[in-house]
């Protein structure tokens, strides 16, 4: 059975996302790993899985609401990065940041044009 999701270039960025944060928290301090280093994967983690959640959904809508989360978790994750740069946890944030900034487009691209077919 074919996956929808897997062909997004949405879901694709989200998941090269996800190993980048994966890797930037890996140089954290241990007083972070429940902190900031828990926070910053779940959040990394919930936009492809709502992503590809909101692909097996049955109706337009659903996908946009789960591309709402998706781009909620995006956001949330955006701020966490920038925390974590203003704590001074890592420097090396200029590429995490690119990534969101690609990603938002994509995921706003796409919630468009979804919007777009619902309305016809």
């Amino acid at each position: 059975m074919r996956r929808k999701h897997r062909d997004l270039l949405a879901w694709q960025h989200a998941i090269a996302l996800v190993k980048a944060v994966y890797q930037l928290t890996t140089g954290f301090p241990d007083s972070e790993k429940f902190g900031l280093t828990a926070q910053m994967r779940r959040a990394a983690i919930s936009i492809p899985s709502n992503i590809a959640e909101g692909a097996a959904r049955n109706t337009t809508k659903e996908f946009l609401h789960f591309l709402g989360i998706a781009r909620g978790s995006l956001s949330e994750l955006d701020t966490q990065i920038v925390i974590a740069r203003e704590l001074a946890l890592s420097a090396q944030t200029d590429e995490l940041e690119t990534s969101i900034s690609d990603l938002f487009g994509l995921l706003n691209g796409l919630i468009n044009s979804l919007k777009r077919v619902e309305t016809q």
